[in-house]
């Protein structure tokens, strides 16, 4: 190599994470000055960020982090162009720092992550330019897409990540005896992970879901033939089970089919004398 030598190149590769051909142009192009071919392969990544910023970012990760104490934790997805790259260790490595910078900060939102500054690891840079930075070495449009955080000072955050880190699911619920709900707390995550609810209990689903999804049963019962003084109680046969579908503490258990998520949280109420009320949770399935 004329100028640049390859310990120079290794050396930038090893800083950057760019690719070897990639490091060659850049101290050619910087006069084998280190510093500048930094500065350009970063605004290369910028370049290659905005290039790619209508393609489709669809596949990539959940990811959930949670205090030692349990006391708060954060869910987020962050999507890449194909699973290849999703499943490489930068992307995860990158996922995962993004989600204890989240924790550590009580992140509420994509947008106020965004604008947060990573360590040394990513060059001291914010979270929105190591995402430009992260194009340009991973050669794919990279997207903070949700992010949730939950605090539970009177009770515990539980999380739940599905093999392959497609889907996830965090869990708040108030108790006074965090100590033996943890093992119920986590069942729950899982829970809602496979059986998707929507809502926590019946009276926080929306007056005007309950009002589409009546008319809907009526008159797909209208068009059944049913009889008008029947269709009231089809109606409302029709909304128990929609009930069961998307209300948590009406689900069947996925431990047990033939108890109730009330009635867990009732046995484990009444076994260990504690308050135990679930407040709230998010699912996340990758590319919802």
């Amino acid at each position: 190599m004329s100028q640049t030598s390859a310990k120079d190149v290794k050396n930038l590769r090893d800083i950057t994470g760019a690719g070897m051909m990639d490091c060659k142009k850049a101290l050619d192009e910087t006069g084998g000055d280190i510093e500048q071919a930094i500065d350009y392969l970063r605004k290369k990544g910028a370049a290659l960020a905005a290039k790619r910023a209508d393609r489709d970012a669809k596949e990539g990760m959940v990811s959930i982090k949670v205090t030692p104490d349990h006391k708060s934790g954060v869910i987020l997805e962050l999507n890449c162009e194909t699973d290849f790259v999703a499943r490489g260790d930068d992307f995860t490595g990158f996922t995962a720092a993004l989600g204890d910078l989240a924790l550590a900060n009580r992140t509420t939102s994509p947008e106020a992550l965004l604008a947060l500054t990573l360590g040394e690891a990513y060059g001291g840079e914010s979270v929105d330019d190591a995402m430009k930075t992260m194009t340009g070495k991973l050669g794919e449009k990279i997207n903070l897409k949700r992010l949730a955080f939950f605090d539970a000072p009177n009770g515990l955050v539980e999380g739940y990540i599905h093999p392959g880190a497609k889907l996830g699911a965090i869990i708040q619920i108030d108790t006074d005896k965090p100590e033996v709900v943890s093992g119920l707390a986590k069942d729950l995550a899982m829970q809602v992970a496979a059986a998707a609810p929507v809502v926590v209990d019946r009276s926080s689903v929306p007056a005007d879901y309950i009002a589409k999804e009546s008319e809907i049963y009526r008159q797909q019962a209208l068009e059944q033939g049913k009889k008008e003084e029947f269709v009231d109680k089809i109606v409302l046969g029709r909304l128990e089970k929609y009930y069961q579908d998307v209300v948590l503490s009406e689900q069947t258990f996925i431990k047990d089919d033939k108890a109730k998520v009330s009635g867990v949280l009732s046995d484990c109420r009444k076994q260990h004398q504690a308050k135990v009320d679930v407040i709230g949770f998010v699912r996340y399935q990758l590319g919802e």
